[in-house]
């Protein structure tokens, strides 16, 4: 007889490693006041990804490589994008609307003679 609860059939479970492997805990707490100021930010803002929070998110992992807790790596391979970067693309797209803005008040003001 079966066991109960078991489905049928020889199904077996193999678990999968995390992406970036393992890391050391931070047993001496070198980064917690980093780790806790993060954590107030998100509790701050109720869990919005809001620039402080992500500012501190990313001090957080720099002081975990900075110490070991981590391989190191670079941030934009950590969902971190260059602010500059960022500030460039959204100023690229708002030149881009305002564009956009003007051809239709010009097509607008043409259809309306």
């Amino acid at each position: 007889m079966s066991a109960i609860g078991r489905p049928p059939g020889n199904i077996t479970f193999s678990p999968t490693p995390p992406e970036r492997g393992s890391f050391p805990l931070d047993h001496d707490g070198e980064c917690k006041p980093v780790m806790m100021e993060y954590l107030a930010c998100l509790k701050r803002v109720k869990g919005v990804n809001e620039h402080e929070c992500r500012m501190l998110a990313k001090k957080y992992l720099r002081c975990r490589m900075e110490r070991s807790l981590m391989a190191p790596d670079e941030m934009k391979n950590l969902g971190f994008h260059d602010d500059e970067e960022v500030r460039t693309k959204k100023m690229s797209r708002l030149d881009e609307l305002r564009r956009e803005n003007e051809e239709l008040k010009k097509r607008d003001a043409g259809a309306g003679q």
